[in-house]
Parts: structure tokens; sequence; C-alpha cells
């Protein structure tokens, strides 16, 4: 019996000694990522934390400051609450848009038309080009003097009246220069990684569904409000998140294209957030306006998850 003991004890032993091993070398592996996230991602956080309570420029002396730069953000800069209502608004129109606009453009590439996969690239490749080359070409587009959507306008107007129609100076024009830089965003978004995504969602999608809501008498419109909304509900949920983690903190249309003008219509909080840090090298005030986004961030999407326990179906959960 002792002699069984031993023997089956064994097998365990060098298991467990093989385990060991597979797991020093998966920590071996993971460890040039595991030294870069601490190094380059929460060390620089945590040190932009303590430095919200402080005051320090750039080549300057450190001084303790306590809450004076986070009462100074809600109290005392004037850009502050200007910068977040306009990214508000940005993000209340820019997300919208292209979640819907990705999902109407996945929906059509998935009806099996000739092409597709040539159409899937068109659609695809506005994601591909750089951001600020795109804002560039947009601004070129969207010129007010010699831009080509001005000259459609005139010569349609020309055409229709005889006289043509002069076009709005988008990015000179505080009333226009918003609007021109949602519509940058917009078309970034809307081919880009959310259309894939939604994509592929809509092609899980069992057409026995669609086929016994055919049969019950379910027209086109009801078929994708009680099939393909229901069962695409986690997909949508998951790119909306996305969506509004990313456009609330673009940068680049407004740094690139109107560096927050004209007369500070454009001024988005990421380009606030850019100014204060590294234009006026008010490390300590930059950071305090970085974490107040981030927090800002964090609470926006506990509240999505909060929300999306009722409007979520999950076919795995039954619900």
């Amino acid at each position: 019996m002792a002699a069984t003991a031993v023997t089956s004890a064994r097998p365990l032993t060098a298991k467990g000694t093989l385990r060991r091993e597979e797991m020093l070398w998966a920590y071996a592996f993971l460890a040039p990522w595991i030294v870069g996230l601490v190094v380059f991602i929460f060390g620089p956080m945590l040190f932009s934390l303590v430095l919200s309570f402080f005051n320090y420029t750039l080549g300057g002396e450190y001084s303790f400051a306590g809450l004076d730069n986070w009462i100074k953000a809600f109290t005392k800069d004037e850009f502050f609450w200007g910068s977040v209502g306009r990214t508000a608004l940005f993000t209340a129109v820019v997300v919208p848009i292209s979640v819907f606009g990705a999902l109407g453009t996945a929906m059509l590439l998935n009806q099996g038309l000739r092409l597709t996969t040539f159409y899937r690239t068109v659609f695809f490749m506005p994601h591909l080009v750089p951001t600020i080359a795109a804002v560039y070409i947009w601004v070129y587009l969207l010129n007010g003097q010699f831009g080509i959507f001005n000259e459609i306008l005139f010569q349609i107007g020309y055409r229709l009246t005889g006289t043509g129609i002069i076009g709005p100076n988008y990015f000179g024009d505080t009333r226009w220069a918003l609007p021109g830089l949602m519509a940058i965003a917009i078309w970034g978004q809307i081919g880009g990684n959310m259309m894939v995504i939604f994509l592929a969602g809509l092609q899980g999608i069992p057409q026995e569904l669609y086929e016994a809501a055919s049969i019950d008498g379910a027209g086109a419109w009801r078929r994708f409000w009680n099939v393909t909304l229901p069962m695409i509900s986690p997909t949508m949920f998951f790119n909306s998140v996305l969506a509004c983690v990313t456009v609330i903190q673009s940068f680049e249309v407004a740094f690139v294209g109107t560096r927050g003008g004209p007369a500070y219509s454009t001024w988005l909080y990421s380009l606030h957030v850019y100014n204060q840090t590294f234009e006026y090298s008010d490390m300590a005030y930059g950071s305090t306006l970085a974490w107040i986004m981030f927090i800002a961030l964090s609470v926006f999407t506990y509240m999505q998850f909060r929300a999306s326990r009722d409007l979520v179906y999950y076919a795995g959960e039954g619900r």
C-alpha cells in the first residue's frame, strides 16, 4: 500500500514541477510587456496624479499646491467650461451619426451584392488614411475661396438660377468651424473598425430568425427592430462605448485643422490640455486637466455599463 502511494505521488510532483516551469516561462515572455506597462503607462499616470497637487512649470521648482489646481480648473480657468461644452456637443453629434452610419454601412455590405469585397475596401479606406493627412485634405476641400465643395455649390446655383451660390468659409467662420470638424470625424469613423465589428455581428445572426419573422408577416423594418437590433445590441453597446471614449479625446482634428480657432470656436478639451501642458509648460495644471478627463471618462463609461443592463440582450444569458 505504501509503495502504491509513493508511485501515485510521483506523477503529481512531476506535473506540479511542469506547471511551475510553464508559469515561469509565461512570466518570462510577458516580462517585457509588463515592464513597458509599468514604466511607460502606470508610472507616468501615477506621477501625473502626484504632480496635480503641486505647482510646477517645465524647468522650474516644485512647490506643494494642495487642491489649488483642481479648484482653478472649475472656478478660475476661463477656457475650461467652454472646452467641456464644445467637447460635449462634438461628442453628442459625432457618436450617434458615426455608430448608426457604421451600422447602416455594415448592413449594406451584408446584403451579398456583387463586388462586395471591393465596396468593403472602399468604405474601410478612410480609416487607413492618417488623421493628419485626412484633416489637410478636408481643409483643402472645404476652403472658403477655392475649395471643391464651394465650387460645386456655385455651379449648382449658377445652373439653376443664373447666379452662383457663395458657400461659407468653413474653417474661418465661428458658425461653421466646429461642424466642419464634426464632418471630418464622422468621415473617418463610419467606415473604420466599427463597420467591421458590426459586419461580424450581423453575420452571426441566425437566418432562421429572419425566416420565422417573415413567415409571421414582419416587414423589413419589423425584422430590423425585433431581430437585428436585439441580436446586435452587445455589438452596438461595445461600439458606442469605444466611440464615446475616442471622440471625447479628439485632438488631431482640432489641432491640425483649426488650432482651436477661429475665436476659440473649436477649442476642444484635449486641445486645452495640450496647450496648458506644452504651450504654456504648466505641467502640473495640465496633469490636473488630464486627470479630470480620465475621471469623467471613467464615470461616463460606468454609467453606460449600468444603463446597458436593461438594454443589451445577451443570448448566452437568456436576456
